[in-house]
């Protein structure tokens, strides 16, 4: 990190969606008021007079946004209580010294009991947090999955998509549930998807036997985004597209991805990449479990345990649950497997998600937020930091 004063002025930086060098102006708030081409400007004082940063042709991006992520440190968010809910606070430190700016704890399927506590317990911290990674709101990825496409969800505690079991869940959490996941197949009165959007919440196709059909009547009723494509879905086929075919080939949808070369193999990704138009139609999600930054081993999880081996998380009898690598890790493999440029790798782990969710972009963000990478374009090593203390 760069110790340094404000207001303060960028020079030479690269920024994803910006062509060529730019120059950063930051004002003595910390807010970035301008961005404009290194070739348009005229220094008109001697360069002594200003407080200059020179990123040498790095690239500068804001921290990432984490929309799929299930706990850290040992702690799941579905187990968040008012015993631990300080821990909360420590995920978001640890979360933000790993280059993210923003996330969703994400709730997976349990009992209404537990989603309640724990919506509780997220309802308080954001009243009144002060620091580290923001908390966003809340993913709600179930209870209203296909049980054929539960994956490592309990099958117990899966309800029936309606508008009743809906307001149940939610009870009087609707504002802070920024996301919800769900079947859409499971809609047979087509009353949910309209309502969650009257709420404000997004909805995510995901867990889902869907045809192309069902899931295209979902985007039309204002579904936008889907699941960790590939993940708990058909897969793609020629004569039965389904659902993932229909958000590939619908550009107002956007798809969560998880770049750990577990859950999609990467020849995979790059063939979603070239079928979605890259940054427009996708996004990287972590998807991490409670275990996130600590050494591989065997946790507990639910009522069950996992077992993570380099980063992958398996339950007992090999069913895959997730895994513990870091958002940005992702931006590291895509760029490792050879899948897209640095520009495009930052993006989808930063601009992206934003996008994802209708936050605004790098114009008049904090300073705070902004990350410096370093690209060896020989060995496509990529390092990053905060840019500012």
């Amino acid at each position: 990190m760069t110790k340094t004063t404000l207001p303060l002025n960028i020079i030479n930086a690269l920024i994803p969606g910006y062509e060529d060098r730019q120059m950063v102006f930051i004002n003595r708030d910390g807010i970035i008021e301008q961005i404009v081409p290194m070739s348009n400007i005229i220094i008109r004082v001697p360069l002594s007079d200003l407080q200059m940063l020179d990123a040498e042709g790095d690239w500068i991006s804001l921290g990432g946004v984490d929309l799929q992520i299930n706990g850290g440190l040992g702690t799941a968010f579905p187990d968040l209580n008012a015993e631990n809910a300080g821990n909360l606070q420590k995920i978001c430190d640890y979360l933000w010294h790993s280059g993210v700016d923003a996330f969703l704890p994400t709730l997976v399927t349990t009992s209404v009991e537990n989603i309640q506590r724990s919506l509780t317990v997220v309802a308080d911290f954001i009243q009144n947090q002060t620091s580290g990674a923001k908390v966003l709101g809340v993913h709600l990825e179930g209870p209203f999955l296909n049980p054929q496409k539960r994956g490592a969800h309990p099958e117990e505690y899966l309800l029936p998509l309606s508008l009743g079991e809906v307001r149940r869940v939610l009870g009087n959490f609707s504002e802070i549930v920024k996301v919800m996941t769900l079947a859409p197949e499971l809609d047979c009165d087509r009353e949910v998807i309209p309502y969650l959007r009257n709420a404000g919440i997004i909805v995510s196709l995901g867990h889902s036997q869907a045809t192309a059909e069902q899931a295209q009547s979902a985007f039309d009723m204002g579904a936008t985004m889907v699941t960790h494509a590939f993940n708990a879905m058909p897969p793609l086929h020629h004569r039965q597209p389904g659902l993932l075919a229909a958000a590939i080939i619908n550009e107002n949808v956007m798809c969560g991805f998880i770049a750990d070369g577990k859950h999609v193999s990467p020849m995979m990704i790059d063939l979603l990449f070239r079928a979605s138009d890259y940054t427009k139609g996708l996004f990287l999600v972590s998807d991490a479990l409670a275990p996130l930054g600590l050494p591989d081993g065997t946790y507990p999880w639910d009522s069950r345990e996992i077992t993570v081996t380099q980063g992958t998380a398996r339950l007992a009898d090999g069913t895959l649950s997730g895994t513990t690598l870091p958002l940005l890790a992702g931006v590291e493999n895509l760029l490792k497997w050879g899948i897209c440029d640095f520009q495009t790798a930052i993006s989808l782990a930063t601009t992206a998600p934003r996008t994802a969710i209708g936050l605004t972009g790098i114009e008049g963000a904090h300073a705070s937020n902004l990350l410096r990478w370093k690209c060896d374009r020989a060995t496509k090593n990529l390092t990053y930091q905060r840019l500012l203390s």
